[in-house]
């Protein structure tokens, strides 16, 4: 969900002259929509965007990676011959003993992206995985299998980021996820949507305007337009480094097609983007091309949310929130209450349901892009309120709500808290700041959530222009807390990502913090911890 609007250049205060330069180029660009610029031959290799993995099953875990054949045949421009790609797995980093090897060809059609399914490993096995082609070899990754569907691992630990906003920040929260999955500290990352950004550049930057520009320029509505963006994006080293590191498991917000994205359309997208369908459907292809992820394209028949299990421990239900829902709007009561209205769709919460009734784990895992608790913010003063709303809403009342989560859509939360039974945890993305929620459903307590901050995009302090921990922010935290018991923890100033080790007697959350988005190598400190035991969330 998009906080506000913040223009201006790297490092100053952004100014009215500036914004409307940048925005005016973008727009400029935005009307030609130029072939994507060739890479400098100097700079050109094979595999410039790295390699990744996702999904881990018992026997088998997707491999990604993708080739440039020539200089021109950048992401988006549709350009280049195929090429045959061979990979291999090993056991070890010196690949002295091959386990399972094999070839496959990529063309422009798939924007020579490469989506392997070796099958045949072993579960819970840590496998090295490498690419060759045209004489090159790919940057070395590491990857896991998950456990047998009887094991009883003793722990699952996994890292859990959102909202990459490419302008506002580096990716130092990235780089921290990489180390930690080298150090055999992580065992997958979590990522819950707005990997992207479909903004113009200069649109939606942080604190002190733009920090690096998008690519393409303009804001993105084609199949090009949104290939070239994750190009750009997966030149980063950090997030290359996390990818590399170990599996990811995903889904989208709204930002990988447009803001506030719902079943038909979107709050960022007019008559003049042209077909809504269309921006859906390469919007989509994109994703599902550039991301190691076991689905296909609900706008072609088939859906991305999933369930991957590990072991008895654990199992997590990925949810899809924007392909399905009905129109956000203005939030009130009657409306949000209308059992008409729909977050998942009814196809997607009976496969939920399905899956928590037959679930054999001790803890359900529900990945859902925007938060579930509910939140009330009418004491809240003006001064307060109003960027707090930037990032939550407002109702007609001009009184900030959630409306673009699940307060929005009070009936399908409610039939899906009937369900629970005290052993799940929702990992939350979208609002670019730090909770920890006790849900309760009719008297007593179903599930816990957590809710990681943002990567980069911008934040409480980042709209109010203001110190981190600032006496507003401080102000805003502590009215929320007040007013709304079951939320434990809230921090709206903090950048990072979280970590969830789960074990069988409980789920524990600690936030980690990027000191400064705009600063590459910024450190990363620990932040608070908490803890759920399926009753109590401390």
């Amino acid at each position: 969900m998009r906080s506000s609007v913040i223009v201006g250049a790297a490092a100053v205060v952004p100014t009215s002259q500036n914004t409307a330069q940048l925005v005016g180029a973008a727009r400029a660009n935005d009307a030609t929509h130029s072939q994507p610029e060739a890479y400098a031959a100097h700079e050109h290799r094979t595999f410039m965007h790295g390699v990744a993995s996702g999904d881990p099953l018992p026997a088998t875990v997707m491999l990604w990676t993708r080739i440039t054949p020539t200089p021109e045949a950048v992401p988006g421009s549709g350009l280049g011959e195929p090429v045959e790609v061979s990979w291999e797995i090993a056991l070890d980093q010196e690949f002295t003993s091959t386990i399972r090897a094999g070839h496959t060809v990529t063309t422009a059609e798939h924007d020579h992206t490469v989506n392997v399914d070796p099958f045949g490993l072993e579960p819970d096995t840590t496998y090295f995985y490498r690419f060759h082609a045209l004489g090159e070899t790919s940057r070395l990754g590491k990857t896991r299998t998950a456990p047998a569907a009887d094991a009883t691992p003793e722990k699952l630990t996994l890292a859990v980021c959102s909202c990459a906003n490419y302008e506002a920040g580096y990716f130092q929260a990235y780089s921290d996820i990489a180390q930690r999955g080298w150090d055999d500290e992580l065992d997958i990352v979590v990522h819950m949507g707005d990997y992207i950004y479909e903004y113009a550049s200069g649109e939606y930057a942080g604190k002190f305007g733009v920090v690096r520009p998008h690519s393409p320029r303009h804001e993105i509505r084609t199949l090009s337009d949104y290939r070239t963006r994750y190009g750009a994006y997966r030149r980063d080293t950090a997030l290359q480094d996390a990818h590399a590191a170990l599996p990811w498991v995903v889904t989208w917000d709204d930002h990988e097609i447009a803001d506030d994205s719902w079943e038909g359309g979107s709050k960022n997208h007019a008559t003049a983007d042209g077909d809504w369908g269309s921006r859906r459907d390469a919007a989509m292809q994109a994703y599902l091309e550039w991301l190691p992820i076991r689905g296909t394209a609900p706008s072609r028949g088939g859906h991305i949310y999933r369930s991957l299990s590990f072991g008895t421990l654990a199992d997590i239900h990925m949810l899809d929130l924007r392909s399905y829902r009905s129109e956000p709007g203005f939030f009130n009561p009657a409306r949000a209450g209308n059992k008409k209205r729909t977050i998942m769709g009814s196809e997607q919460f009976q496969w939920l349901q399905g899956r928590l009734e037959t679930s054999r784990a001790t803890w359900d895992l529900i990945g859902t892009s925007v938060m579930m608790a509910p939140l009330d913010l009418k004491p809240l003063e003006n001064s307060v309120a109003k960027p707090l709303a930037e990032m939550v809403g407002l109702d007609l009342a001009g009184t900030p709500v959630n409306l673009d989560q699940w307060d929005g859509y009070v009936a399908d939360r409610e039939r899906l808290l009937a369900n629970l039974d005290g052993k799940t945890m929702f990992l939350t993305g979208d609002i670019h700041s730090e909770w920890a929620n006790q849900i309760e459903h009719e008297g007593r307590v179903v599930a816990a959530e957590m809710v990681c901050s943002s990567v980069s995009a911008p934040n409480i302090d980042d709209i109010l222009q203001t110190p981190p921990d600032s006496a507003l922010s401080r102000t805003a935290e502590g009215v929320v807390r007040a007013h709304n018991p079951h939320i434990k923890h809230v921090d709206l100033d903090a950048h990072g990502y979280a970590i969830a080790e789960i074990t069988s007697e409980q789920c524990q959350m600690t936030w980690l913090r990027v000191d400064d988005v705009t600063v590459a190598g910024s450190p990363v400190q620990m932040g608070p911890k908490m803890s759920f035991d399926g009753s109590v969330l401390a």
